[in-house]
């Protein structure tokens, strides 16, 4: 039962205990200490730019194939407020704070990217029909801040929470960080310190161990909040660098070149807290960067992967990038996985050796070039013939694939299909119609390779107030993309 979980303090001892499941008995009770089998998961949905005059909600969707309410959402815990764009979420606690039975992974943190509300859900009550326990104002966030559009929450070993943002209040251009109290979800003021910060932001992670952490870089807000405007490219309203920190410090020490427009969106480090290097997706660009320390005791990056655009008719542009908009690493550290949210797949590499990713997996649900469409593929590099719709339970399923998460497992990879809403209109007006789905696709953990499961999805056209966009994934225990090993 994940609710069971961390009896010992939140989270796991170390990423592959999380990954094998590890169990205690106390009395007469064995208790999961981890929780690779999921049953239900937390999905942010967004009713804003859809034309539906509806707050946006969280879902708790059942993911138990043993459950008569497999597949279904069983709970939806909308906002008080409207236009609030819900995009990603995190927790009070993770692994970050093992060994600490003061702590409790018992509220998920619900930045709003366009409003910049901070929700505060409760979870631990009851895991199946989350609570609001606490808002958290935008004019808080403004004025203590001098920070708006908050992204990626983690929490971290002191307790506390620490979100990034994209900008400054107005929309434009600013990196910084917002830091909660871990108790009363507070705003304590920034995190950044000194005067040098970086221009932009986006994602991070943090890796005590090195003494660092390493921000990315979208856009400026105001810029791409109304939609993907072609000429912005060269006017360096995209970003281009990967921003290292002094973890100890607070303060911005470096900052990384990966490309003019490349868009760097979600990092990962390694799972393993003694590793230091993880790899970075560039989004225009498409191409994965891996980050490393080096001998000089600087970071640096280099490119390891490259998803060759395809010259098209009748798209935006005569050439159609990959667009690499998630990217995660399995717990055992052996796999790394994204998404080409407009070519319309996900892939799998094995990085056993992290400086040469090997493609062992690869599967097409949706995107823009698949037979049929408005798109003809005029050049391509890597397919003989453009991909077929993607249909699944008679459903042709609108957009691309978006949100990646992985069971802890490493068994069981789910995805959802929407971006960003004002990015949804204007790519794929379909997806506004329609909604979003959540798909899930079956792993081989020991050769590589992705086989969708045609008997899993979940359906946002059908939601009771009308088709919504699902975004990002989170598990009740912990996943792959919260937990951060100190």
């Amino acid at each position: 039962n994940a609710e069971k979980c961390g009896v010992c303090g939140p989270g796991f001892s170390s990423p592959l205990d999380a990954m094998k499941g590890k169990y205690e008995r106390q009395g007469r009770d064995l208790l999961c200490l981890s929780c690779p089998r999921e049953e239900i998961v937390y999905v942010p949905c967004i009713y804003r730019n859809t034309g539906r005059k509806k707050p946006d909600f969280l879902a708790t969707v059942d993911v138990n194939p043993e459950s008569p309410h497999y597949c279904q959402v069983i709970h939806r815990l909308p906002m008080p407020n409207m236009g609030d764009e819900l995009h990603h979420s995190g927790w009070n606690v993770c692994s970050s704070c093992f060994g600490d039975p003061s702590k409790k992974r018992n509220r998920l943190i619900l930045p709003s990217f366009i409003s910049s509300r901070i929700y505060v859900v409760d979870v631990g009550t009851d895991p199946q029909a989350p609570r609001l326990f606490k808002v958290v104002n935008p004019e808080d966030v403004f004025w203590k801040c001098n920070l708006g559009y908050p992204h990626t929450s983690h929490c971290l070993g002191s307790g506390e929470i620490m979100i990034s943002t994209l900008g400054d209040p107005a929309g434009n251009r600013r990196g910084g960080f917002i830091l909660l109290d871990g108790e009363t979800f507070e705003i304590k003021g920034n995190w950044e310190k000194g005067d040098k910060i970086p221009t932009m932001g986006y994602d991070f992670w943090y890796q005590p161990r090195h003494n660092v952490l390493i921000s990315t870089e979208w856009g400026i807000p105001k810029c791409l909040g109304y939609g993907f405007d072609p000429k912005d490219l060269k006017k360096g309203h995209y970003g281009r660098y990967l921003n290292v920190w002094d973890w100890t410090t607070h303060t911005y020490i470096q900052a990384i070149d990966v490309g003019e427009d490349a868009a760097p969106l979600e990092i990962r480090f390694l799972h393993n807290p003694d590793a230091a290097e993880g790899y970075v997706g560039c989004t225009i660009s498409s191409s994965i960067h891996r980050f490393y320390k080096t001998q000089q005791g600087d970071w640096a990056a280099e490119k390891v992967i490259q998803v060759h655009s395809k010259q098209v008719e009748g798209w935006l542009l005569p050439e159609m990038p990959g667009f690499i908009t998630d990217i995660l690493i399995s717990l055992d550290d052996r796999f790394l996985y994204f998404s080409n949210w407009l070519h319309g797949d996900i892939r799998q590499y094995d990085i056993s050796d992290t400086r040469k990713p090997r493609l062992v997996g690869q599967v097409f649900v949706g995107g823009s070039i698949t037979k049929g469409g408005p798109v003809t593929v005029c050049r391509d590099e890597e397919l003989q013939s453009q991909p077929d719709p993607f249909f699944i339970q008679g459903k042709r399923v609108p957009g691309g694939p978006q949100m990646i998460q992985l069971s802890l497992d490493g068994k069981r990879l789910y995805v959802t299909t929407s971006l960003y809403s004002a990015w949804d209109q204007q790519f794929y007006p379909d997806l506004i119609r329609e909604g979003s789905v959540m798909l899930q696709l079956d792993v081989d953990t020991e050769q590589g390779g992705l086989t969708v499961n045609q008997s899993f999805l979940v359906d946002f056209g059908k939601e009771p107030e009308g088709p919504c966009l699902a975004h990002e994934i989170r598990y009740p225990g912990g996943d792959c993309t919260s937990d951060i090993w100190v």
